[in-house]
């Protein structure tokens, strides 16, 4: 019984820590620009794919420079995102073929870490450490951009 319950806790406890999420609901409006990062593997592609599918637009580029403006504080060095309200930054592992772990879930395992935040106030409204398989990772992306729209009536 023991040789059973050992493996069966262990499974569990690496279930548990897949995705670590931090969302701000209501947070983000349709019908503002958002800013990506080019290329990337596919959770950085399936994100811009999925923004623009809800209608969002998405502008794509390279967001190493940085440009100085003066504010009413003083200095402040932002990043060129091209007049963007939200600014998406994903950081991923090469995805990982798993056929018998995600044999019905997309065959294909990513590790990622996605963060959304609004230029406007400077607030990170998505905060995602995840890792999981490539369907169900895409629908909880879906979910959770459900969530940013969901206005608080």
């Amino acid at each position: 019984m023991k040789i059973i319950l050992l493996p069966l806790c262990l499974f569990c406890i690496i279930l548990a820590g897949c995705n670590s999420m931090y969302v701000k609901p209501g947070t983000m409006d349709k019908n503002q620009i958002v800013f990506a990062d080019r290329g990337g593997f596919t959770m950085r592609k399936s994100i811009k794919e999925k923004m623009e599918e809800r209608g969002y637009k998405v502008l794509v580029g390279k967001a190493n420079g940085s440009i100085e403006s003066f504010t009413d504080d003083g200095f402040v060095n932002t990043t060129n995102t091209m007049g963007a309200r939200y600014v998406v930054k994903v950081s991923e592992r090469r995805e990982l073929f798993f056929p018998i772990w995600c044999v019905f879930n997309g065959f294909w395992w990513w590790n990622f870490n996605v963060s959304i935040a609004d230029q406007r106030n400077g607030e990170e409204i998505l905060s995602w450490r995840g890792r999981g398989c490539a369907n169900s990772s895409l629908r909880k992306l879906d979910n959770v951009l459900k969530q940013l729209e969901a206005k608080n009536d």
